[in-house]
């Protein structure tokens, strides 16, 4: 009986070879780029696989050369445009090195990371860029470095974990653009974090296990001993991981008796619900509150006022740690590098002194 729908003939190797005139062997070494073949014969084999639209095998040719050429990348929230535009920086220095990208979402769960490395292992893929959720449970990316797989950090360094690591000045960034609000003369600030905690209540660093959030603040906190801010109107508010959640701490800090004249947001997507919500509530930037964010977000530079920002090179980040990744994976054998990229604050329209500190 004939089938209403014939099988599609995939092309293979063996049809390659047959068509340029030479052994499998041969045409399975030009495809996978190993071993050493004439000019000649690499010119005939490609154009005959080109001639038959020949499509690799991955899997098969992993299996085979134990490279399957491919990067895989586990970021915290791809919704984010600084991770956005850091792994476009690793994409386009890894396709140039000829690998290609499989990207993974954690979503800042320890749980979800886990599962994502789990998955790009099972791909084959032959090194792991990843920016650790929390420093805590790190079994799993210690048992990427025991098996040999490169591994690479981006934004987020872990202690006493050394493999090659790229991050910002964390630190130094927070405090320069905490110095910038107390220069102005603030002296209620506030500091809006995703990270969360059991009651969304800082009460000390012990609680945050994500390294540039820790740094952060310890360079806010810092700011604020300098200018002699007093600890309660330092205020860090944990746990704005989604819009509402973002919009309900603004607005609560908003409606208090003495609410702060000015906030720093830990990324440009918190900072744009903080800028929603002053706008709802009648607010003015920066005449009843200055705004500073992390991240250099387009929307940043068409709002009025502009939005003064700490400039991460998000894209230089993706492309120094894809390039530490690929000299590993071409063999290269060095100590661990921690090469930290510095930040600047562009400043625009969005800080000015307290109309009043109450």
């Amino acid at each position: 009986m004939n089938s209403s729908n014939p099988r599609i003939h995939s092309v293979t190797v063996a049809d390659v070879a047959r068509e340029a005139g030479v052994s499998k062997a041969t045409a399975a070494r030009v495809l996978g780029n190993y071993g050493v073949v004439s000019e000649k014969i690499r010119g005939d084999v490609l154009a005959a696989a080109r001639q038959l639209d020949y499509r690799p095998n991955e899997l098969a040719r992993s299996m085979t050369t134990g490279r399957s050429g491919i990067i895989g990348v586990v970021v915290g929230d791809i919704e984010n445009s600084f991770f956005g535009y850091a792994v476009r920086g690793i994409s386009d220095t890894a396709r140039s090195a000829g690998f290609n990208v499989i990207l993974a979402n954690s979503s800042e769960q320890i749980e979800m990371e886990k599962a994502a490395v789990r998955v790009l292992i099972g791909k084959r893929v032959d090194g792991l860029i990843v920016t650790p959720s929390e420093s805590r449970d790190i079994s799993h990316l210690r048992d990427i470095h025991r098996s040999g797989r490169p591994l690479a950090l981006l934004d987020r360094a872990l202690p006493n974990f050394d493999v090659d690591t790229v991050t910002v000045d964390d630190r130094n960034a927070a405090q320069r653009a905490t110095e910038i609000l107390t220069a102005s003369g603030h002296r209620r600030i506030a500091y809006i974090t995703a990270v969360d905690f059991a009651g969304h209540e800082y009460k000390d660093l012990a609680q945050i296990y994500t390294s540039s959030v820790r740094e952060r603040i310890e360079g806010f906190m810092t700011a604020c001993n300098i200018a002699g801010v007093p600890p309660q109107d330092r205020l860090i508010m944990l746990g704005a991981t989604t819009q509402q959640s973002t919009a309900e701490i603004t607005t609560n800090l908003l409606s208090r008796p003495n609410p702060p004249t000015a906030i720093i947001a830990s990324d440009s997507v918190i900072a744009l619900e903080i800028f929603k919500v002053v706008r709802q509530r009648g607010l003015r930037i920066p005449e009843d509150v200055s705004l500073i964010t992390f991240h250099d977000a387009d929307w940043t530079t068409v709002t009025s006022p502009p939005i003064t920002v700490i400039d991460q090179p998000a894209y230089l980040l993706g492309q120094t740690v894809a390039e530490l990744l690929i000299r590993r994976l071409k063999g290269e054998a060095r100590p661990p590098e921690r090469i930290i990229v510095p930040t600047s604050i562009i400043e625009r329209g969005s800080v000015a002194p307290p109309a009043n500190q109450g």
